[in-house]
């Protein structure tokens, strides 16, 4: 019979608060209601989404016509995997689960965009029926109905992950990365009726070629400005990461700073739809003065915030190296990108595939740990830190056997050296004394039968 591994013993807890006793509860156990459990939940959410989806495909399909929605859906797809890609990679420190983007991006190409043309096209024709002037209608509908409707409901996706996927939402990047993904489904959406509205033009009007309203609908949309909804909505998904990052006493700042990014990306949304109201080159002065340099600040925000999420990886696991879970090493390798990804590669050609994912998880469990220390030090871990970390670190130790030579040559590999002299020999380098050498792995594989599932 398989014994357990022995686990080192756990480092000092940061002080928490207690954990609140169960209201309405006996002997502190909550029995909830069937339409609190997970499943209904679940259900009643997929149910919206594929009813949202279905009803999304035939308004626009009426729309279009079926030859202008197949063209606007091939055309639409193009830039979906790029952006998709772009939003992974910024995640890459600590990836939130596959499930949680799927949903954003679901809820903003059915759920969001059906709001987005209900609400829109009524609002629309009831302000062309009060003031008899269907083009001011247009105007008024594109430049302030527009923007207040497509960010509420892109934001709804937000919130409720914010709300119900707490564990998953830990900061800025978190936000960042829900926002633009959500955005990105609700642009798949809008550019294939956009896209296929401009095919039927043409065939109305046996446009082709170059000067096609379809071409120049691709140009504006999808090669100019394939990251403008996502740019808007990322304002919103900032004030939630915010938000995250702040205690559960600071009521105040974590619904005004959401509220505020949610205004700030309707006024953006505004400005943008109102750029063809500024005469002949507003476009492009809209697209030159206001939206390349937010898009490059917020580039660098993101990328700033990532580089802080790595140092705070380096600085909250040394307390594990004490306790002996951690080698020395790791806590710079697992802080460093290129020494992860140098991790895993080493681990991928001494043991193969299998071993190159158990390294990811070990990677990914380590930084969700020092994310968890981090906010426990900081009293916003919430009542079950001990549960989650002792979780966390359990993970790590059905790992370790692999993950800490990998990782031990990452270090190696990447670790700054510093100069020394000596007299009579002068200069020279030596590896820092925080990495020293440690056994790797040998020649063939060590452990053939390891199971990074092992309980």
């Amino acid at each position: 019979m398989a014994t357990s591994p022995p686990y080192p013993a756990y480092p000092a807890h940061p002080p928490r608060p207690p954990r609140p006793s169960g209201s309405g509860s006996v002997g502190g156990t909550r029995h909830p209601h069937w339409w609190q459990r997970t499943w209904v939940r679940y259900a009643a959410l997929i149910t919206l989404l594929a009813l949202s989806g279905l009803v999304i495909l035939a308004l626009v399909r009426e729309q279009t016509g079926t030859d202008g929605f197949l063209v606007g859906l091939g055309l639409a797809v193009l830039p979906v995997p790029l952006l998709i890609a772009a939003f992974r990679w910024l995640d890459r420190v600590e990836p939130g689960p596959w499930r949680n983007l799927l949903f954003s991006f679901a809820w903003g190409a059915c759920a969001a965009a059906l709001i987005a043309i209900v609400a829109n096209s009524f609002a629309t024709r009831w302000i062309a029926t009060a003031t008899a002037d269907p083009s001011s209608a247009d105007t008024l509908g594109a430049t302030v109905i527009a923007p207040v409707v497509e960010e509420s409901a892109k934001a709804a996706a937000i919130l409720l992950l914010f709300l119900f996927r707490r564990a998953d939402f830990t900061g800025i990047v978190d936000g960042v990365v829900i926002a633009g993904v959500t955005a990105t489904g609700f642009a798949f959406t809008e550019n294939i009726l956009y896209l296929g509205n401009a095919f039927g033009t043409d065939q109305l009007t046996g446009g082709s070629g170059i000067a096609s309203v379809t071409a120049a609908t691709f140009f504006v949309r999808v090669i100019m400005s394939p990251f403008a909804h996502p740019l808007f909505t990322v304002l919103t998904g900032i004030g939630f990461g915010i938000a995250a990052l702040s205690g559960e006493r600071q009521t105040l700042r974590r619904t005004a700073v959401p509220v505020s990014g949610l205004l700030l990306a309707m006024g953006m949304h505004a400005l943008w739809n109102g750029s063809a109201t500024f005469g002949e080159f507003g476009f492009l002065a809209v697209y030159g003065a206001f939206m390349v340099p937010a898009f490059g600040l917020l580039t660098w925000l993101v990328i700033w915030t990532r580089q802080r999420e790595l140092r705070t990886v380096r600085e909250e696991l040394p307390p594990y190296v004490a306790a002996g879970w951690l080698t020395p090493a790791e806590p710079y390798a697992l802080g460093s990108m290129r020494a992860r990804r140098l991790a895993r590669e080493y681990a991928d050609r001494h043991l193969g595939k299998r071993a190159k994912r158990a390294v990811a998880q070990y990677e990914a469990y380590a930084t969700s740990l020092a994310f968890l220390r981090h906010r426990a030090r900081r009293g916003r871990a919430g009542a079950d830190f001990v549960v989650r970390e002792q979780a966390l670190l359990h993970e790590l130790w059905a790992r370790h056997e692999v993950a800490h030579p990998a990782l031990q040559y990452a270090a190696r590999a990447t670790t700054p050296v510093r100069a020394y002299y000596a007299p009579g020999y002068g200069y020279g380098i030596q590896p820092h004394p925080a990495y020293p050498a440690q056994p790797l792995y040998p020649a063939q594989p060590l452990y053939p039968a390891y199971n990074p599932y092992r309980s």
